[in-house]
């Protein structure tokens, strides 16, 4: 994250997703299972912890817990991705939807064992978020900050799709220089003692699926704006560039940031 970008605040960060719902639980990319096999041999996860999943979006890193029978508390301050992702985690009767954000949860004093955050923590105010987060854990528990990463090196269509977003994107670079880095984690976690790992990830797209996932991001210009049939456009070109056997497949590292609070945040 950029010095600037560390003093911008999205004054829309709750909203910017409210017309992208359906393309966000369509065509964004899940998390791997490797993230609860790292979590089980380095946190010592087991299905008797309670989990709660900040800015938990439509629900996909919440459904892994969920799948290994944890107690989840899915807090989502957008009301648009918060009932999307209940009634696409309705199979799971441990999950529990909650109108709150990483500042104010709304969950009680020491109440779980790990709070997780996938592709949300540049959204949070670090500090108010570091002090919630010590508030809601119990001794001696763990912070996971899960994030899908897009390769942009690993081949000709990633190179081209990362300068699509650069060339049309309504604030994309903005949004990408507020992601988080290593420095970033060591500051929230006030210490070094955190754990780095990285997961291979990827998705494989036909045209359409192309075209939704591009739609789903936050930066991209939604359908009407001035930019988005252009942007089209050059996607189609894009994809009729690169396809083999009429499909991309588009590269992720999962990055797993693992660590303890200390917690004297709390006072800080």
């Amino acid at each position: 994250m950029s010095e600037a970008s560390r003093n911008v605040t999205f004054a829309d960060s709750k909203n910017r997703f409210s017309n992208r719902v359906a393309d966000y639980l369509r065509y964004r990319p899940r998390y791997p299972a490797g993230v609860l096999d790292l979590m089980r041999m380095q946190c010592l996860l087991t299905p008797a912890h309670a989990v709660a999943d900040i800015g938990s979006g439509t629900g996909f890193l919440a459904e892994l817990f969920l799948r290994n029978g944890n107690a989840v508390f899915g807090v989502e301050p957008n009301k648009e991705m918060r009932e999307a992702a209940e009634e696409y985690l309705t199979p799971y009767p441990r999950f529990t939807s909650m109108d709150g954000s990483a500042e104010a949860t709304g969950l009680g004093d020491a109440s779980v064992s790990f709070v997780t955050a996938g592709q949300a923590f540049h959204w949070f105010e670090p500090e108010a978020t570091r002090r919630e987060f010590v508030r809601i854990l119990r001794p001696n528990g763990w912070v996971a900050i899960v994030w899908n990463d897009r390769s942009t090196a690993t081949s000709g269509f990633g190179h081209a799709y990362e300068d699509l977003l650069v060339r049309y994107g309504t604030d994309y670079t903005r949004v990408k220089d507020s992601y988080p880095t290593a420095e970033d984690i060591s500051s929230f976690f006030e210490h070094r003692d955190f754990q780095t790992h990285e997961l291979p990830n990827h998705q494989i797209f036909d045209l359409q699926g192309l075209r939704g996932r591009l739609r789903s991001s936050s930066y991209a210009p939604a359908e009407g704006q001035a930019n988005f049939a252009p942007m089209m456009e050059e996607l189609d070109q894009l994809f009729a560039t690169h396809q083999q056997n009429d499909q991309v497949r588009m590269d992720f590292s999962t990055w797993v940031y693992l660590g303890q609070l200390n917690p004297g945040s709390a006072h800080s």
